[in-house]
């Protein structure tokens, strides 16, 4: 009897390693999807700033994987954008060379989107055949695979936006663009993080999970409001902090009717509401640190509060400089950066508080 009960037990430790070996090759593949992901985010933002996104007027999925490689391919490419009212209304005087420096934004943003997909799929059918996915995580990856494919959609329909009446991309159409990339980042990262090992320290307030939860969703409409500024180019007036426009709260927020269309389409309103929003963001995070510590100072979630707050400070600095110096490209780029940090610590904080996913194997050892 005691030989039985001691195979059963080795059986059971055999299974048990297994899982942890699974879940730590599932996770470090899904770590380097959220890599990519903030990659593309980042060169997402260049390619904004630099305003290269409408360079490429033709949507080619796979074909637009090879660039032009002779002169009279640049000169097709070239002469599809002078098409377009961006160069008509502000590049009538660019040339081939110039067209080339912001062709290789657009077309490094695209490729990387591509090769993003190839990161996720492959791994993927690679586990999925060796039997390395939890049954539990099968769907969700799936949908994150979809969800990926159609924003790819979601992109084309967004440059699409600005190549027939505009000279720039809807803010509505950037905003949602990056919504949904920063959707498919907060699910690679809550999967990844339910995969670690987790503290075993209680919550230190009742409503720590819950204001946690509030972070994540406040952090991820602040990015929300950031897209509407980049759309609008909202950030390259007002250039002053702590007052806008001579004031806390200047005039002229609703002079659009109706009202509420100036949160959306009035660069001023929407650059004082972004504002307003990183100042909530900051005070909620500081309660959140303050109460933890509190409750319960020695614990993991109470350490991650502080360093949460201390990423929040950091990027409101950041913020702060790179609206005082009128959004140059390096700053532009490292605030939309600082965002995507943000915001995957707060769901890796919040995922704390939910814990790993419960193990497929029943952990008992026979009396």
């Amino acid at each position: 009897m005691a030989s039985t009960d001691l195979a059963t037990e080795q059986r059971l430790l055999r299974e048990i390693d297994t899982v942890s070996h699974n879940r730590t090759q599932v996770r470090i593949w899904l770590g380097v999807v959220v890599l990519a992901l903030f990659a593309l985010v980042l060169v997402g933002g260049a390619t904004r700033l630099t305003e290269s996104g409408l360079s490429i007027t033709q949507w080619k999925p796979i074909h637009g994987v090879i660039p032009p490689l002779t002169a009279a391919e640049w000169q097709e490419e070239f002469d599809l954008y002078k098409q377009i009212p961006q160069y008509e209304q502000l590049n009538s005087d660019m040339t081939v060379e110039g067209f080339k420096t912001i062709f290789w934004w657009e077309w490094a943003h695209r490729l990387l989107a591509r090769s993003i997909g190839l990161i996720f799929a492959l791994p993927l059918a690679f586990f999925w055949i060796r039997g390395q996915i939890e049954p539990r995580l099968k769907l969700p990856l799936v949908g994150l695979l979809a969800l990926g494919g159609f924003q790819g959609f979601i992109g084309w329909w967004m440059v699409s936006s600005g190549l027939a009446d505009r000279t720039e991309v809807s803010q509505y159409r950037l905003a949602t663009h990056l919504v949904i990339a920063c959707l498919i980042f907060i699910s690679c990262v809550w999967i990844g993080r339910g995969l670690a090992p987790h503290a075993d320290d209680p919550a230190p307030t009742k409503s720590s999970r819950k204001m946690a939860a509030i972070i994540v969703c406040m952090a991820l409409f602040q990015i929300y409001l950031g897209a509407l500024v980049a759309g609008l180019d909202a950030g390259m007036s007002y250039n002053t902090w702590p007052l806008m426009d001579g004031s806390l709260v200047p005039g002229d927020l609703f002079i659009q009717q109706p009202a509420w269309i100036n949160v959306f389409e009035n660069p001023k309103t929407v650059q004082f509401v972004h504002r307003i929003g990183a100042y909530v963001l900051f005070a909620f995070v500081l309660m959140h640190m303050i109460a933890s510590l509190r409750a319960a100072p020695e614990t993991t979630h109470a350490r991650r509060s502080v360093l949460l707050f201390v990423l929040v400070t950091l990027q409101a600095i950041i913020g702060i400089t790179t609206l005082l110096l009128q959004v140059p490209v390096g700053w532009g780029v490292a605030h939309q950066g600082g965002a995507l940090i943000v915001l995957g610590f707060a769901v890796a904080h919040w995922r704390a508080f939910v814990g790993e996913y419960p193990r497929p194997v029943a952990i008992k050892v026979p009396d």
